[in-house]
Formats: C-alpha cells, sequence, structure tokens
C-alpha cells in the first residue's frame, strides 16, 4: 500500500522513480518495488536489482529476479512496509533480518531552479537501523541492466568506467550512438550514455560485469574484473556487463545508516528544432558531464533539505485548497507532469521546453497538451509555459505555416521540425483550428497575467489576432472538427468547443488591451459581449446544456468555461454551471463522471477541471474522492493514465503524459483569486 503525504493508505498506479524527461522515466508498476521488474513508461523492462546482505543472508528490496536465475536459488523479498509519494520523492520502508531499510528516490524537479530541473540526475539513498536490538552486518547492492541505454533488447552497447571529482561512473550506451536519428511514441532513447555515479565517501566497490549479481549472492563481493568483450548485445544468449555497486553499511545499530547514489542519462543533442540540434538546458553553457555530475553531487544535501521543504510547503498547501485527497492526487501527478517534457537551450540560450505526447502519438509541443497542463506550469513557474509557447510561435510566424487557424504540433518527439498531425502542413484535414486557436490565444492571455507584463503577446500580435479573427468567423458555431477530445471523433456544432471560443475571444479583448490597441480591444469586446447570451439559446435542454447545438438530448463537461473566472472575463453568468452540476450530479459513475452522454469514458484532468467548478464544496469533494479511489482500485498498473473508463476503471489508452498537470487547476484558482 501507498501511503500519502497525509497519511492516508493508498495504491498508485504505478510509483514513479526515475522521473527526468520522456527517455528518463523509469516506474514500478506493481503494489510493491520487489513484484515487478523496474519498466520505462511505455512497459519495456530496463531492470535495476537492488540486493542487500544481511549478517550473510541475502535479500531483494527492489526488482525480480526469475526462477534460476544463473542457476541460483529464489532470493526472498524484503517486507515491504509502506511507500509514500509525495511532488518529489518515492520513499519506500523494508524490513528484513532486524532491519529496517529505508529506500527514496529523489528527483529534484524545482520548477523554479531549471538549472537542477534540466539535469538528469535522480538520487536513490538508503537509510539503514536495527529495529531489533541487536547490530548486524550489512551490505547493499545495485546493479543495472544494459537494457536501461537502448531502444530494443539486441542493440550492442559499450561500457566504460571514467571520474569525476569525487565520484567513479560506470557508464554503459548504444555502440552506434546515431544522435537523434528516430523519432516515435513508444520508443527508447538509443545514443547517449546512462551513467551510474557512486561518490567516493560510500567507499564502495563497483564491477562493469554480467556475473554481479550471482557473485554477491554467493560471496558479498563483486567480480574482481570487468568484463572486457565488447560491444555485446544488451540482451540475448551472449550479454553484455552490468553496472553493479556494492555500498558496505557496517556494523548496523539504532542508528541510521545512509548511502546514497546518482542515476543520470545524458545524450548531448536532445532535441532537433526546425532543423537545428539543441542541448539540454544544463549544457547551454558548455558544462561537462563530468561537471555536471559532480556539481550534483556537492550539491545533494543542501537540494535533499529543499526538496523536503518543497514537498512539505507543497502538500499542505494543496490539502488546504483542496482537503486529502486532493493532497494526494496532486503528489501522485506532480512529476508525471514535468518528466513529459525536456527542456532545452535554443542557441541564444532561450530555454525551451517540449512535451511529448506519451501514449497517443509521440507528437512533440502539441498544443491541445499544452493546454491542460498549463495550469501546473501557470501556478509552478510561468517561464515554462513561455518556453512552451515560445518555439510553437516561432514556427507559426514563418511563411511555411499558410493557415489561418494556429497549428497543433511542431512534429514527432524529438524532432521539432514542422507539424505532422493532420494535414501537416499541406491541408486542412483533420487538423483542430477552433481548438488550437482558442487554447493559444488563453494560454498567452493567462501567461502574460501571471507575469504582469505583456511582452510575450506583443511579438507575435499579427497571429493572435488573425486567430481572434479566425474565432470570430468560426468559433461561436464550429463546423464539423476535431477538438482536443479528438478520440471521440468529429463533432459539429460542439457546444463546450464554442465556449472555448468564446473565452478566447475575450482573452484577446485583454490582450489586445494589454499590448496598448485600444481600439482593436473595444471592437472584440463589443463583438464577445452577445456570444454567451446566443450560446445559452442555442444550448439549453431543460435542465442542462447539449453536447452539441443540433443534438437535444445529449449532454458533456464544459471544462473551458474553467477560464471565466481565472481570466476575470465573467461573460457566462453563474446560472450555466450551477444548471450543469445540478446535472452532472445525476451522471455520476463509481469512478468519476463521463465524458458525455455517448460512453462512460472521461479524461482525469477534464474531470478536475469540471470539478474545480463546483458552486459547492461538497460535489468538489465529491469528485476528487472518486478520482483517488479510481486510482487506488484501475486494473491498470501504468503511469497514470488521464483515459480511463469510469465503471470499469480500466485505461482505454494515454499514460505518462503531461496532460495530468491539469489537475492542479483549483490550486490556480485559489492562487489567482489571491493575487
Amino acid at each position: 500500500m501507498c501511503l500519502s503525504a497525509a497519511g492516508q493508505q493508498h495504491r498508485a498506479p504505478a510509483t514513479p522513480l526515475v522521473t527526468n524527461d520522456p527517455f528518463f522515466s523509469l516506474w514500478s508498476m506493481g503494489d510493491k518495488l520487489t513484484d515487478v521488474p523496474v519498466k520505462h513508461w511505455t512497459e519495456v523492462a530496463q531492470p535495476m536489482l537492488g540486493l542487500i546482505r544481511i549478517d550473510g543472508t541475502t535479500y531483494r528490496w527492489m526488482g525480480t529476479m526469475p526462477r534460476g536465475y544463473f542457476g541460483m536459488p529464489a532470493v526472498e523479498a524484503m517486507q515491504q512496509v509502506s511507500v509514500e509519494v509525495t511532488p518529489l520523492h518515492s520513499k519506500y520502508r523494508f524490513t528484513a533480518g532486524g532491519l529496517e531499510l529505508g529506500v527514496t528516490f529523489f528527483t529534484p524537479l524545482f520548477p523554479k531552479d531549471l538549472d537542477v530541473m534540466s539535469r538528469p540526475v535522480t538520487y536513490l539513498s538508503w537509510s539503514a537501523r536495527s529495529i531489533d536490538g541487536k547490530q548486524h552486518q550489512a551490505d547493499l547492492m545495485l546493479d543495472v541492466d544494459p537494457l536501461i541505454a537502448v531502444d530494443q533488447p539486441r542493440q550492442q552497447v559499450t561500457w566504460s568506467r571514467s571520474r569525476a571529482p569525487g565520484l567513479t561512473l560506470l557508464n554503459v550506451g548504444s555502440r552506434d550512438q546515431q544522435t537523434l536519428h528516430q523519432s516515435g511514441d513508444r520508443v527508447r532513447i538509443d545514443w547517449g550514455y546512462f551513467r551510474l555515479a557512486v561518490p567516493d565517501s560510500a567507499l564502495a566497490t563497483t564491477s562493469m560485469a554480467y556475473s554481479g549479481v550471482p557473485t554477491f549472492v554467493t560471496s558479498g563481493n563483486l567480480p574482481d574484473t570487468d568484463d572486457s568483450s565488447m560491444p555485446l548485445p544488451a540482451a540475448g544468449r551472449e550479454r553484455a556487463a552490468h553496472l553493479s555497486t556494492r555500498l558496505p553499511l557496517g556494523l548496523i545499530g539504532a542508528s541510521r545508516v545512509e548511502r546514497h547514489v546518482e542515476l543520470a542519462y545524458t545524450e548531448g543533442y536532445a532535441i532537433e528544432y526546425l532543423g537545428r540540434r539543441l542541448r539540454p538546458y544544463w549544457q547551454r553553457n558548455g558544462m561537462t558531464e563530468a561537471v555536471m555530475l559532480a556539481t550534483a553531487e556537492k550539491e545533494y544535501a543542501q537540494l535533499e533539505e529543499r526538496g523536503e521543504r518543497f514537498d512539505a510547503d507543497t502538500t499542505a498547501q494543496m490539502e488546504k485548497i483542496g482537503g486529502p485527497d486532493y493532497r494526494y492526487l496532486t503528489s501522485l501527478l506532480f512529476r508525471q507532469t514535468i518528466a513529459a517534457h525536456k527542456l532545452v537551450a535554443d542557441v541564444d540560450g532561450t530555454p525551451m521546453f517540449f512535451s511529448k505526447e506519451n501514449d497517443s502519438n509521440g507528437c512533440i509541443d502539441t498544443v491541445d497538451v499544452t493546454y491542460p497542463s498549463s495550469p501546473f506550469f501557470l501556478l509552478f513557474n510561468p517561464k515554462l509555459l513561455e518556453a512552451q509557447l515560445e518555439p510553437l510561435m516561432r514556427y507559426a510566424a514563418l511563411p511555411r505555416w499558410r493557415f489561418p487557424f494556429a497549428p497543433h504540433d511542431l512534429g514527432t518527439y524529438p524532432l521539432a521540425n514542422g507539424q505532422v498531425y493532420g494535414g501537416g502542413e499541406e491541408n486542412e484535414e483533420d487538423q483542430m483550428p477552433v481548438e488550437e486557436s482558442g487554447n493559444l490565444i488563453i494560454m498567452v492571455a493567462a501567461l502574460e497575467r501571471r507575469e504582469e507584463n505583456w511582452e510575450f503577446a506583443k511579438r507575435y500580435m499579427p497571429q493572435l489576432k488573425q486567430w481572434a479573427d479566425y474565432l470570430e468567423k468560426k468559433g461561436m458555431d464550429p463546423e464539423n472538427q476535431l477538438s482536443t477530445d479528438d478520440f471521440a471523433g468529429h463533432l459539429a456544432h460542439n457546444t463546450n468547443l464554442s465556449i472555448k471560443a468564446i473565452e478566447a475571444l475575450g482573452a484577446f479583448v485583454q490582450i489586445a488591451r494589454g499590448v496598448g490597441d485600444t481600439e482593436l480591444a473595444d471592437r472584440y469586446e463589443r463583438i464577445v459581449s452577445r456570444l454567451p447570451e446566443q450560446w445559452e439559446k442555442m444550448a439549453i435542454d431543460g435542465d442542462h446544456y447539449k453536447l452539441a447545438f443540433d443534438q437535444p438530448g445529449t449532454w458533456s463537461q464544459k471544462y473551458n468555461l474553467v477560464w471565466d473566472d481565472l481570466l476575470d472575463l465573467h461573460l457566462f453568468p453563474k446560472r450555466v454551471m450551477n444548471t450543469e452540476w445540478d446535472f452532472y450530479s445525476r451522471q455520476m459513475k463509481q469512478y468519476g463522471l463521463p465524458l458525455d452522454n455517448r460512453k462512460t469514458i472521461t479524461k482525469l484532468d477534464w474531470e478536475v477541471w469540471t470539478a474545480s467548478l463546483a458552486s459547492k464544496p461538497e460535489q468538489f469533494q465529491d469528485l476528487i474522492h472518486r478520482l483517488v479511489v479510481w486510482a487506488d482500485e484501475t486494473p491498470s498498473r501504468t503511469p497514470t493514465t488521464d483515459f480511463y473508463d469510469t465503471v470499469s476503471g480500466k485505461e482505454i489508452a494515454f499514460q505518462a503524459r503531461s496532460v495530468v498537470g491539469g489537475v492542479f487547476i483549483k490550486a490556480l484558482m485559489h492562487a489567482n483569486t489571491k493575487n
């Protein structure tokens, strides 16, 4: 069971372990850390095995060992007592042989510290103490499979050891090192190097040999020599060396004995944007891998202290805003939100933050993925939202983007060389004209309000005005178009999409005033002021509002209304959402609120947006509680999906996506009210 920060017992769909970016993203997809192999978010095993030898008996605290592994008998798993998920930490507690072992994965994703956030480093730390009043001799062992550095098991790898100040580095990577040679969705990186960084202060021994685990189990030591035949396949009959370290804990009594290592992945060039290759943000001034890892080691203690303080402050704030269930949900999804992105630097050092549309189509910098995740970044650091919008707006300003509406994406991760979705740059087929135009106008307005200046909007005013013109013509009663819920197919006269267009036109009034164009602002204010009344007359269907203007007897979540208060637009009367919520209360299923009347499927992000529009606190709490019960009980053991069935609880599609940042909308509304 998973212990939330508020103290309740919960069971995460998957527990985040290493959460740095879409390629370096490792999870435990079982109840216990010893139930299943460590896996990449794509569900492909990238095993790390953790062992501890206590008074001559070996136990397992992470990963699995198949029966007959190296001809050895099974190694007993330690008893997992608890796991706690906080915004920046996953903390396990185990017992065996008279010892208690704490195992913590800490990724310092501080949203306002881009230098630290962009480092591809997760700290794995241990804390051991005796719990039976006796002293015990103990040694830890960590073994990393070379599968962590390749896309496919048969790819050839090489390995090496090197030094950084205060660290021994064990490195593994593909033989071929074809940088940025492929793009796609459920793929793993196969250029760059995984690095296990072991501090000198640990007095550890290290090994690069295939036989590290059986040697430790049988003798308590590691192989004396490294495997030297390379390259070899990462998996198969002939196998490459594993990276192993043995960390002596000595004689352990009641006082805690602590150790830690760094888990890192460095890739040189990380993103290709409009034909130019960009390096990770931490490398923008020429910092080397060795210096970065040494700096991370030097700063470990103070970063850990900052991380604990950040977790305590954030979880307390979330509980104050939304209660214990909201506190747990936001803790569970914090790292997932950031880890679906890569922070790089443009040639002039400008930060660019590229999302990956995980488990959908692999698109990079998708506008309708940024839109639902934007509350997270608006709340914690608006500069990170600007860093997502900047490459999109630059692209939209190029002559090659010849449509009167906004683009959908920049390509397929990690290649951001131009839109690939729908008709791409060729035609309007399967585009999202109203959706993406509305999304970008709303996000730019929200960004500038949070930053309290309008410089970004001023730079891209021609594009924003063009999209506002398009929404004036096409937004009130949308044609047969896709919306962000494109999995539901095309829908004409979409009432929720119409709301988005109206809110975007209201947001454009604010943008025009912000950049000093009063005449343009007045013109659009006159246009938008009459639209909500028109919408209400067209959408009303007795005790609720329709899914589509021309479809009586239908309904849908009107989550786009959330911006009416967030942007202080106040275009729609409160009775619209009050009427909707009275109706929603009668449509609830065991695991939440369906997206609309057509099926029992739903979207996690939109549910929280809808919950945040409830006028009665008990309505918000009821829906959020259903979402937490779903997360506890879903049979789909993957990094939390945003697309599931409200009756069965099963994932329909999508996992490990950044859109779950939308759950922070309630906190953003609270922050907006305070401001």
